[in-house]
């Protein structure tokens, strides 16, 4: 989990000396926006008019960050957490999801080469970094919108074309994931050459930071596609607690902790060059709601092999109790299907398990049935794909009941570096030239 900070307080106009091996802000300008032309330049002039500050913060017995004065060891508002952006590892992974995502596809352009994806990068991270901290972007027409972090956090991957013609200094070896039978995948939500996972707890900002991060990178990429998603409001239930998917099941019950003595190993990469990143698995999973309403209650059990009410197994009573796949009832069946979902899902070794960081998806389309296209956003972590998610994909494809209501319509991956220290911008070692 990436540890809350305490931001600096940055004076309008100011650079920021202190930082030995960090860019300013007219160093930034230099590099980045403005030597891309007029449009740069508009946008440096309404930086200076607004300017780039924000509050003081003060950090809470909780461990959160907050700028609203809260005293200390009081619950500080939502709306003034914040997640660091620099760090040993990218913010966005091991945190704690927040209530909503946006996923952003970009493909860059063709004449984007390893320079300028580097000044792509340090304009995208200056602006994560200051977002994250509730401090307006340089770009920022509309910095009130940038004033409550809301634990945003923004998360760069980058796709197999990216990291075998860009970067340097790695031994990452990076594969799009191999063709699964049940796919029918889509043009519109196929592989790019970069993915930014944004989280936050507030949808106001969120798309306030897309919006900056979409306008910095227009220069250098086109958006091939947009996914949303949502969870649980914050304050809805207890934090921690496992979330439901449009289908009604918890999901991810089964998801390492930090705290589990494999977790390192499981999720962050020890390839050179990318030594504490990892590797971000999505696929967009469509439900036919409109026959999943069909389903009676044990049947929709039966077929993921947990109780709705708790999330626990068929042979348990509580949502983490291991299930037991021997057990029979009086006639002799298994109690939990060999074809339900949970069967078919569970690690047969100690190398298939990643962290899953799922996010339902709900878009309004009058010619179903629902009258919408709801499903999963499905996004996952691992510092080796093809040895933990590969496998139990393929089981899933081959046998699984609830293949009968869902379709992955989309799938992708992505290498993710580790994070960046401060005033430096992610990758940047990666596209040294």
């Amino acid at each position: 989990m990436s540890a809350d900070h305490t931001p600096e307080h940055v004076p309008d106009g100011a650079d920021e000396p202190r930082r030995a091996r960090g860019f300013g802000r007219r160093q930034l300008l230099r590099t980045g926006a403005a030597a891309l032309g007029g449009t740069g330049v508009g946008w440096v002039a309404a930086s200076a008019a607004t300017g780039a500050t924000g509050p003081a913060a003060s950090t809470t017995a909780t461990g959160a960050t907050t700028t609203d004065g809260s005293a200390a060891g009081s619950r500080p508002e939502v709306g003034m957490r914040t997640v660091a952006f620099h760090g040993a590892h990218q913010a966005g992974v091991a945190t704690p999801p927040q209530a909503y995502l946006t996923l952003l596809g970009l493909d860059l352009h063709d004449v984007v080469d390893r320079e300028a994806l580097g000044r792509m990068m340090r304009l995208l991270s200056d602006d994560a970094s200051r977002l994250s901290r509730g401090v307006a972007a340089l770009a920022d027409n509309e910095p009130e919108l940038a004033e409550r972090p809301a634990s945003l956090s923004v998360t760069f991957g980058f796709g197999p074309r990216v990291v075998r013609e860009h970067f340097s200094g790695t031994s990452m070896t990076l594969e799009e994931l191999p063709a699964f039978s049940t796919d029918r995948l889509e043009d519109a939500w196929g592989q790019t050459d970069v993915a930014v996972q944004i989280c936050c707890d507030d949808p106001l900002t969120l798309a306030h930071c897309r919006r900056m991060l979409l306008k910095d990178s227009r220069a250098f990429a086109d958006v091939r596609w947009m996914q949303e998603g949502y969870r649980r409001a914050v304050g809805t239930e207890a934090e921690g607690t496992t979330v439901r998917n449009v289908m009604g099941q918890v999901d991810g019950t089964v998801n390492p902790a930090e705290t589990d003595d494999d977790f390192s190993r499981l999720i962050w990469s020890e390839e050179s060059g990318f030594e504490g990143g990892s590797v971000m698995i999505v696929r967009r999973i469509r439900a036919r709601m409109e026959s999943w309403d069909k389903v009676d209650r044990a049947g929709r059990e039966n077929t993921v092999g947990r109780r709705l009410d708790t999330g626990a197994p068929l042979t348990g009573t509580k949502e983490h109790d291991t299930a037991d796949f021997s057990a029979t009832d009086e006639l002799g069946f298994k109690v939990i299907d060999p074809a339900s979902h949970i069967a078919r899902a569970t690690a047969r070794t100690p190398e298939e398990k990643f962290l899953r960081r799922p996010y339902n998806y709900t878009v309004p389309d009058v010619s179903r049935p629902s009258g919408e296209d709801a499903g999963l956003v499905f996004i996952a972590y691992a510092a080796d794909p093809v040895k933990q998610f590969v496998p139990v994909q393929q089981r899933l494809a081959e046998l699984d009941r609830l293949n009968e209501w869902i379709t992955t319509i989309g799938s992708a991956v992505y290498a993710v570096p580790p994070g960046a220290a401060d005033g430096e911008a992610v990758a940047q070692h990666l596209l040294a030239t």
